[in-house]
């Protein structure tokens, strides 16, 4: 079952009706048993694997939570990674890692044949095991303590506005809010019917149609693509790619929002930054946190503590030395770059990322104080961080590395911007994509909240766009089209 259907629509219609009138424990019970029919409607035999990785790390946490000697429970800790990495290495990176693997020993003469191995991998297996795994680690830092109701915790697991592509949530933030539920109020309601709007608007009107120019283009041989056609799909991809996910992740706030349930939001105008930094903390927030907070910082050997509040990771200290920082960036960068994938386009373009962080470390360790206003550095700084953050999508899209240097190599020569290989439309498309993406970020940002000063404009113009999104997504909805991140 996808967002962007009319089943799901009926389905979350009756979610939400029988949440808001069952009691607490049946509408939990609710939750978790409508989930898995939501899940089971792509392939019902791997539910199974959802319910391992439940009442793993459901023990796992409790044995950890019992004991004080750190040596049992770490032990604990290890066993839940174990499992729970060792079914995500098996159904995602075990084909490439025994291919790889052939490949090097046939490079040293070592003939060997494998086995054909057919493997399925299982619908947002990447994003329940990141969640299984940080509320396993929360507990054994004591940021919080384990749930012992395990039908709250598998509930918390599967619940389906998040359960395929994110967010990536902290048990912290979500296990609160299952256990106690929130009077009735018709804002929630509203609020989450005009994200749901949103995101499918995002989904079937922008992200699907612009696939199909995208398609298109990389499906051309790179060698009949310009310097400019080469920046043009880039663009387009990274346009793509935001309305697609962030789409997937306002129907998921939306559809939680409808039950009185907060999600964290995931997307913050991610093409507005001016850093490399910045745009990683406005670019799927949630799983930037989770890899600043259960990777980048370990693997940096710094401590985090809990705020106390959400029981969210902070900070300890950051005194680490220079290598061991560069160090974690590469690898962490490289590790969610496989991550997002198992093919080398996918380590490649952590690296890519990991690159230029370094480089605009380097850069501000020994930039001095500039006259110029601090707009006109932003803007500078943003007309160089986009083009090259646009760029990295190349190797996000491509079949493969060969593809990968081709394009690239495009981009070095001359007169490779003297002719255009693409149709007309596309480029155009594109400009008036972009700049209408960046209007809308300045109008959130510096003119939304005067503009709501005048009471009755306000409302008459977000009813008329609502309806005009509602009728759009009709005439432009597809039988199927999944998201982009489904494949993760």
């Amino acid at each position: 079952m996808i967002f962007n259907s009319v089943t799901y629509i009926l389905f979350l219609f009756l979610a939400v009706l029988l949440y808001w009138v069952l009691p607490l424990r049946i509408g939990r019970l609710m939750l978790f048993t409508g989930s898995l029919v939501f899940y089971g409607f792509w392939r019902w035999e791997f539910i199974p694997l959802l319910l391992i990785a439940a009442i793993v790390d459901y023990w796992c946490s409790i044995q950890i939570d019992k004991r004080e000697e750190q040596k049992s429970r770490l032990r604990f800790l290890i066993f839940s990674l174990i499992i729970n990495l060792g079914i995500l290495f098996y159904f995602k990176y075990l084909l490439f890692f025994t291919t790889n693997v052939v490949w090097a020993l046939n490079v040293f003469g070592c003939k060997i044949d494998i086995p054909h191995l057919d493997i399925i991998l299982p619908l947002g297996i990447s994003f329940y095991t990141f969640e299984t795994i940080s509320y396993t680690v929360d507990v054994y830092r004591r940021q919080i303590k384990p749930e012992r109701n395990f039908l709250t915790y598998a509930t918390f697991l599967v619940y389906f506005p998040h359960l395929i592509a994110g967010p990536v949530l902290r048990a912290s933030e979500i296990l609160p809010q299952l256990k106690i539920k929130k009077a009735f109020n018709n804002e929630f309601i509203i609020e989450g019917i005009k994200r749901v709007i949103q995101g499918l608007f995002l989904k079937v009107v922008l992200a699907d149609n612009i696939a199909q120019y995208v398609n298109e283009g990389f499906a051309l041989n790179p060698s009949a693509l310009s310097a400019i056609d080469v920046l043009t799909l880039a663009f387009m991809f990274g346009l793509q790619i935001y309305f697609d996910f962030s789409a997937y992740s306002h129907i998921a706030i939306g559809s939680a929002k409808m039950m009185g349930i907060n999600f964290p939001e995931n997307f913050n105008f991610p093409y507005a930054a001016s850093s490399f930094r910045e745009f990683w903390k406005r670019w799927h927030i949630s799983l930037s946190s989770w890899i600043r907070d259960y990777l980048y910082l370990p693997i940096m050997k710094t401590k985090v503590v809990s705020d106390g509040a959400t029981g969210i990771g902070n900070v300890l200290s950051d005194n680490q030395p220079k290598r061991n920082r560069n160090v974690a960036l590469f690898l962490t960068w490289s590790i969610m770059g496989l991550w997002h994938g198992a093919n080398w386009t996918f380590i490649f373009w952590g690296i890519y990322h990991a690159s230029f962080v370094f480089i605009e470390r380097m850069i501000n360790k020994f930039r001095k104080k500039s006259e110029a206003s601090n707009w006109v550095k932003s803007f500078l700084s943003w007309g160089i961080v986009i083009p090259i953050a646009m760029l990295s999508w190349i190797p996000f899209r491509a079949a493969n590395m060969g593809v990968v240097w081709k394009m690239y190599g495009k981009l070095f020569h001359i007169k490779e911007y003297s002719f255009l290989g693409m149709k007309e439309n596309i480029y155009i498309v594109c400009a008036l994509l972009f700049f209408l993406t960046t209007l809308m970020y300045l109008y959130k940002t510096y003119f939304s909240s005067k503009i709501q000063r005048v009471i009755l404009l306000p409302s008459l113009v977000r009813i008329s766009a609502y309806t005009v999104m509602i009728i759009l997504v009709f005439c432009f909805l597809r039988p199927i089209s999944q998201f982009i991140y489904f494949q993760f």
